[in-house]
């Protein structure tokens, strides 16, 4: 048997474990263990004399995989990005925030919705973490918008969806994920994120108003508010504007050529300076150790998925099937652009049964080196490639586009781990209310990919001035 079939084989038993139900991170670091054995027994020829020397073998290579590939500078903005998030929710910052949203635009159809979408993206901005995002304002949102009559299930699928602007918006974890695993620089992703997430954040307002305007009884405007009250509002939520203005100029420096800190360094000043915040705006220590808990618990979860996933990529390499994949992509006769968007179509489908970190770790290193080869490679210029890009822009707008189908997939169903989220956060809602809540915001979702698609300029403008 050829490394590529035992590939193909691992491969397909992955997904096999995946459906099932087993945990993405263990599922991969089985199959990676399983894969590597069958590589390295093939190659004495499958002989039984050889398999306890195979099994040794691939037990080293997979046990060098975690603190090899985790041990990176790069990977430690993860817990800070989450910590800022939770430190601001805790000091109370994001009532503050959603507070200023509802006074200046609440008064539009369906304005407590799109005051909370806007208050989502504000708080994204700060954290890391879409699935914190989402428990925080099913807490805070949710009960202002029944207070005032608005659809139960539309009031939980509009945080469900808001919160996975945390996915796009920096600081976000996935995509920092995504530039260790495809090598790219962290600084130009994360800034890359931030007009399609404000794109992403106006198209789902867009489709609010729409549907409070066809449906009168969804989402009643709130009006009543005078300007003073609204000016009045914006100094409590000013605070989180000014972490994002410290940590843009601490990391990209618009004031001159040399930045003054890494992305790394910008996320642990931005926890310092959230920290010193909520001590102000009185967080005690209870407060403080539930931050740090639930920091804690996440970036593990996150730290697991990666650990496994690894392994997993490690089997890959020596199946050599991220090759096979680029040579039979390039191979087809259809055009590039066909090729890239059935690629998403297939990620919105994987989407319905894996999680999205779990998702984008274990398709990348097949999927990337074959998009990147659609555009003519690693360093092609931009007049010779397929998509109008240079290699490094293409890697940077793939990795936009991908993370955003894995905020698409943070809302479908059967796992749609936001919508599981708000409904573990309400009592008075069903995992099936808030699946049919965040059906409108499929077709925003796909009404922002095709303009990310057909536009690329969204994603790209930023990171070019870089």
């Amino acid at each position: 048997m050829e490394p590529i079939d035992i590939g193909l084989w691992v491969t397909s038993g992955l997904l096999v474990l995946v459906v099932l139900g087993m945990r993405v991170a263990f599922a991969a670091a089985l199959a990676g263990l399983v894969g590597l054995f069958l590589i390295f027994w093939s190659k004495k020829g499958f002989d039984p004399e050889d398999i306890g020397w195979a099994i040794t073998v691939a037990a080293k290579t997979a046990g060098q995989v975690p603190h090899s590939k985790v041990a990176s500078h790069e990977l430690s903005l993860i817990p800070t990005f989450i910590l800022i998030g939770y430190l601001a929710y805790y000091a109370g910052l994001t009532r503050a925030l959603f507070e200023a949203a509802k006074r200046w635009v609440a008064w539009v159809p369906g304005g407590l919705a799109v005051s909370t979408v806007f208050a989502t993206a504000g708080f994204a901005a700060v954290s890391g973490a879409s699935v914190a995002t989402a428990a925080v304002f099913a807490r805070i949102a949710i009960p202002e918008m029944l207070k005032i009559g608005y659809n139960k299930q539309f009031a939980a699928g509009v945080v469900a969806a808001g919160g996975t602007l945390a996915s796009l918006i920096p600081p976000s974890a996935i995509l920092v994920i995504y530039a260790i695993i495809v090598e790219q620089d962290v600084g130009k992703l994360l800034l890359a994120g931030f007009i399609p997430g404000a794109f992403s954040a106006i198209v789902y307002a867009l489709i609010i108003i729409g549907i409070a305007l066809v449906f009168k009884n969804v989402g009643p405007p709130v009006s009543g508010f005078t300007w003073r009250q609204r000016f009045e509002s914006l100094p409590a939520a000013m605070p989180i504007f000014a972490v994002i203005f410290i940590i843009i100029c601490f990391v990209y420096n618009p004031f001159g050529e040399k930045a003054w800190g890494t992305p790394t360094e910008g996320g642990a000043l931005g926890a310092f300076i959230v920290f010193l915040m909520a001590l102000y705006r009185g967080m005690r220590w209870p407060q403080l150790k539930a931050a740090l808990l639930e920091t804690a618990k996440l970036t593990v979860m996150i730290f697991t998925i990666i650990w496994g996933v690894l392994i997993y990529v490690r089997f890959l390499g020596f199946a050599d099937l991220p090759g096979a994949f680029s040579d039979w992509i390039t191979s087809l006769a259809m055009s590039p652009m066909v090729i890239l968007v059935c690629i998403l179509l297939a990620y919105a489908v994987l989407g319905m049964f894996m999680d999205a970190i779990g998702m984008l770790l274990l398709t990348l290193p097949v999927v990337y080196p074959a998009v990147m080869a659609l555009n003519g490679g690693e360093n092609v210029a931009a007049a010779d490639s397929a998509f109008g890009m240079s290699g490094e822009m293409c890697a940077i707008w793939f990795g936009i586009l991908v993370v955003k189908m894995a905020e698409f997939c943070l809302i479908t169903p059967p796992i749609g781990l936001n919508c599981f989220v708000v409904a573990g956060v309400r009592d008075d809602l069903t995992v099936q209310d808030v699946f049919k809540g965040v059906t409108p915001f499929f077709i925003a979702d796909a009404l922002t990919i095709a303009g990310l698609v057909a536009f690329p300029a969204i994603v790209l403008w930023l990171p070019s001035l870089a």
